[in-house]
């Protein structure tokens, strides 16, 4: 048998700076290219793979239908969103139909007065729209006759009192525009008119003011049947602002029967409020003529 001797290791590190000889490698050549030449990653040598590597998959286990995989700690993600499945189908958008696409046409106008677009919200204004009427035609052609009934604008104790009012303007000055086509003469019937659905100042002056040129030169009387001092006092006050051609053709009539001397009365709507209102206050007037008469005081 051979026996080799094997050195001895040392006993302390070796401080004098003698250090063990470096030994320089060189690596081999590599082609990094992407065909398939020889020597490159892609060659057929390096390709190929051992038949044992080849995999059957019809004969890989794979898991039934049935059976699930349960993850420690998802309990509750899975019941949270259980429970967020149905407010997401409710909070689904629902399709807006043609029908309702009809249905917010009725409730919204859009209108152009002053060159400017207007949006008139026409479920508001519903019950006030008797407002404004067409009462026929007066002398030769086309001339409208405009009835402006008081006793159907809207209460100013509404909380939205503005709001209406607002919308309501703009139909009225939209729907006169759309009845007048040549002179045409305005019928405002006060009577029957509480004191607060009386318009106020400011939204009577923006209605002369909104009033297009054409419709102020067209206009040829402005009846008031049943002033009130109220009416008088607004009118008086607001001459300052109106020209004098349009005050000169302001008149008041005091009973229904003096209106039926100016206009044709047959497709002038009078409110039934205010015939009530004419047919007691023409009886409060012929018992007061009666006591006055002496011939009825001796009777």
């Amino acid at each position: 048998m051979l026996y080799c001797t094997l050195p001895k290791p040392p006993n302390s590190l070796d401080l004098n700076g003698s250090h063990p000889r470096k030994i320089k490698l060189t690596a081999p050549n590599i082609n990094l290219s992407l065909d398939q030449s020889e020597g490159s990653l892609l060659s057929d040598d390096n390709l190929d793979t051992p038949d044992e590597l080849d995999i059957n998959v019809d004969d890989l286990d794979t898991p039934d239908e049935a059976d699930s995989f349960e993850y420690p700690g998802h309990e509750g993600q899975v019941a949270v969103r259980n429970a967020r499945e149905p407010q997401e189908k409710e909070s689904v958008i629902p399709e807006y139909t043609a029908e309702e696409e009809r249905e917010d046409n009725r409730l919204w106008r859009t209108v152009v007065i002053g060159e400017q677009e207007q949006r008139i919200d026409m479920k508001v204004i519903e019950p006030y729209k008797r407002v404004i009427a067409h009462g026929g035609y007066y002398g030769d052609g086309l001339n409208a006759i405009i009835v402006f009934a008081a006793c159907f604008l809207p209460d100013s104790s509404r909380a939205d009192y503005n709001y209406v009012m607002e919308n309501l303007f703009l139909y009225v000055i939209s729907t006169l525009e759309l009845m007048v086509a040549e002179d045409y003469m305005i019928v405002y019937l006060n009577g029957a008119t509480p004191r607060r659905k009386m318009p106020g100042l400011g939204w009577m002056k923006k209605c002369y003011q909104m009033i297009d040129r054409r419709l102020r030169k067209n206009l040829k009387s402005f009846i008031i049947v049943h002033p009130s001092w109220f009416i008088r006092t607004i009118l008086a006050v607001t001459r300052p602002f109106i020209s004098s051609k349009f005050s000169s053709k302001i008149q008041y009539v005091s009973s229904l029967s003096e209106l039926s001397e100016l206009i044709p009365m047959e497709y002038v709507p009078i409110p039934e409020s205010i015939i009530k209102t004419a047919a007691a206050c023409k009886e409060t007037c012929s018992v007061k003529d009666g006591l006055s008469d002496p011939l009825q005081k001796q009777k």
